[in-house]
């Protein structure tokens, strides 16, 4: 199967697309449209960290709401 080549709105060039949606929403189509697999793997690094860093409680509405503003940025 030839892999999807998009252009990355976060790292402006032609790269291998997502296999499939990060998530069942208007955002997880979003990403899966615009962002590119190298992309997804430098957001999901920066997550861990930001986890880690802040000792966040992923059962948290608030976790998951902070974490999805960041990943908007």
């Amino acid at each position: 199967m030839t892999e999807r080549i998009i252009t990355c709105a976060k790292l402006g060039k032609k790269l291998p697309g997502l296999s499939s949606p990060p998530f069942k929403n208007d955002l997880g189509k979003k990403i899966y449209d615009h962002i590119s697999k190298e992309a997804w793997q430098l957001w999901l690094s920066q997550q861990t960290m930001l986890i880690n860093e802040y000792r966040l409680n992923l059962i948290e509405q608030s976790t998951k709401e902070f974490l999805q503003a960041e990943l908007k940025k």
